[in-house]
């Protein structure tokens, strides 16, 4: 199983890139967004992947944090749901878009994405709305930034140098604002999806904000 791929960009395009590593070239389908934040040709690249294995074809996927590839993994699950729906869901949402769509329930912001119809995206909102806590809570943890421009690439054989590996501000800040709700007694169901307003109305909230945000939200109307 292929689970990660470091290398060198040789060439881009809108739905797919291609990855030297040490001479072998990799061609590792992404979505339009993990594309459009892909470095130039000739930089430094690392991107998780998942290897589909069909009888006739074999197909890498890559994801620029292991957030996004779970997310990935998990909407496959769901019938009606393939690897090009699935990609095309994160790369319409991103991963920390996905994980507020389905623990608000907010299937009209999963239907946005190409060829998801109203009713899969409700099938799927329906079946993952009670696993999306626990996916949210791992977000801080799994993450690994795409390298940054000033990364250096050394020449073949040698391998190109790998990103720092670091938590994305938003998905470990919701991780841990999930976790002090938990904390605090209330369920992981309530939480994930207080958190998940709070986030919406402020991508850039870090912890202490989010837990604020979503106290306000959880707390009786009087």
């Amino acid at each position: 199983m292929i689970g990660r791929i470091a290398g060198t960009i040789l060439h881009r395009a809108m739905d797919h890139v291609l990855i030297d590593v040490r001479g072998v070239g990799y061609v590792v389908h992404v979505s339009q967004r993990t594309a459009a934040a892909l470095p130039p040709v000739g930089e430094a690249v690392a991107l998780y992947t998942d290897l589909l294995v069909r009888e006739d074809l074999l197909q890498l996927f890559g994801f620029p944090t292991l957030l996004e590839k779970e997310w990935h993994r998990l909407l496959m699950t769901v019938q009606g749901v393939g690897a090009k729906a699935s990609m095309a869901i994160l790369g319409t949402l991103g991963a920390e878009g996905v994980s507020r769509a389905i623990a608000l329930g907010d299937w009209g912001a999963v239907k946005a994405a190409p060829g998801v119809g109203p009713k899969l995206a409700q099938r799927l909102v329906m079946e993952l709305k009670d696993k999306a806590p626990s996916v949210m809570a791992l977000g801080g943890a799994l993450t690994v930034d795409l390298p940054a421009s000033d990364d250096v690439v050394e020449p073949a054989p040698k391998p190109a140098k790998a990103p720092a590996t670091r938590p994305a501000p938003s998905a470990a800040a919701s991780a841990e604002a999930l976790s002090a709700l938990v904390n605090l007694g209330y369920s992981q169901g309530e939480a994930a999806s207080a958190v998940a307003e709070a986030s919406a109305g402020d991508e850039a909230a870090g912890t202490p904000a989010l837990i604020r945000a979503a106290l306000k939200l959880l707390a009786p109307k009087g």
